[in-house]
């Protein structure tokens, strides 16, 4: 087997491995028919594609012809602390820490830093666009979730609304 895109075969293998995953733990809900879905028809069908789509690309990498292997580069460690670090402040910003005392500071407070920290993982900050980013979101997330869908939750700190 000579592998002729290393970065191809690589990301097909890490698709191959996470969407069996998702897929072999979806078998633990009721799925359901097309028909009436049950809680793990999603997360299944999901998995399957995420697998059947890293296995085309893995296959592919054994016999598409890259110039010089497609050499797989070092580690991006900043991108992924940004960006793992932006989703654990969106949902400590939203939900609180009752462990710690720590109050929810609501939608808005928790999607600005969602994506100001998210915007720091790439290579280019401009706080004018990141601040416009961030107004839109918050703006759509309140008319969807809290407006259209009606779901309870914090929208502002809980310190400025009592």
């Amino acid at each position: 087997m000579n592998i002729k895109s290393r970065k191809d075969f690589y990301s097909g293998l890490m698709f191959l491995i996470v969407g069996g995953a998702f897929a072999f733990g979806a078998t633990s809900y009721t799925i359901g028919t097309s028909a009436r879905m049950g809680p793990g028809y999603f997360p299944m069908l999901l998995g399957i594609i995420m697998a059947i789509l890293g296995a085309v690309v893995l296959v592919l990498s054994l016999i598409v012809e890259t110039p010089d292997g497609d050499h797989v580069g070092k580690f991006a460690w900043k991108p992924i602390i940004f960006v793992l670090g932006a989703n654990l402040a969106f949902g400590v910003l939203l939900c609180g820490l009752p462990s710690i005392g720590l109050p929810p500071f609501g939608l808005i407070a928790a999607i600005f830093a969602l994506t100001i920290l998210a915007s720091a993982a790439g290579d280019e900050f401009k706080w004018g666009e990141v601040l416009i980013l961030s107004v839109i979101l918050s703006v759509m997330s309140y008319l969807a979730f809290i407006v259209l869908l009606q779901l309870q939750m914090p929208v502002w700190p809980t310190f400025i609304t009592g």
